[in-house]
């Protein structure tokens, strides 16, 4: 698969002609990284992890578009764009499924706390083709696989450094690479990402830092 970051949370995912998107939010390009999507996956309703009206509009634009999305998710983009209703498929934890070819599964169900007073919401983490590894705002790690390439949060309101590199250690993937970047600047970021790339690499996992709009593969 080809693995394109975009602002933030959001990856793109190609293989043999087929796009699959996670996370288009308000923070990143989410047109450009929706352009020419047959599905896009939601881990849960804060803005910038779904981008509504770009996510509205594409599936209002291209009739061949499925969501996969939360309960919260789901239903409210029902009610925004009722003629793309069949098309949006709520998600719950421990399942599996296809979208756009991509095999599918889903861990977790629960937004990390941010604080006691922030309502909690549903959050679903998808592992794609037993490969790739989007946990959304979580630190749920997959039971019972071996991730491969995981996506790692490197900075949010509900999370701190050393449960950052904590993360990536109970992961223990090969390869991982940063989302949920865009609250840090240069500066701040390199001295979070500088921690787990040199405690990750302790315990197998190769962290590299991807620039916005740069595709690797994975």
């Amino acid at each position: 698969m080809k693995l394109t970051k975009y602002t933030h949370a959001c990856v793109r995912l190609e293989e043999d002609g087929r796009v699959l998107v996670l996370d288009p939010g308000t923070f990143s390009e989410a047109k450009e990284a929706l352009d020419g999507a047959q599905a896009v996956l939601v881990t849960h309703e804060h803005g910038d992890h779904v981008d509504v009206p770009a996510l509205v509009n594409a599936l209002r634009g291209d009739s061949g578009l499925a969501v996969f999305a939360p309960l919260g998710v789901a239903g409210h983009l029902r009610e925004e764009a009722p003629q793309a209703a069949d098309r949006i498929n709520t998600v719950e934890p421990g399942t599996s499924f296809a979208a756009a070819g991509f095999g599918v599964r889903s861990f977790g169900g629960q937004h990390a706390l941010i604080h006691p007073q922030v309502p909690v919401v549903a959050n679903i983490g998808y592992l794609i083709n037993e490969n790739v590894y989007h946990p959304g705002d979580s630190f749920i790690v997959p039971d019972g696989i071996s991730v491969k390439t995981l996506l790692v949060p490197i900075h949010a309101p509900w999370n701190k450094a050393s449960e950052v590199v904590d993360f990536v250690i109970g992961v223990r993937a090969p390869q991982a690479f940063q989302i949920h970047d865009g609250l840090l600047n240069e500066l701040g970021l390199k001295m979070v990402e500088s921690h787990v790339t040199r405690i990750g690499a302790k315990y197998g996992t190769e962290f590299t830092h991807l620039a916005v709009r740069e595709t690797v593969d994975v």
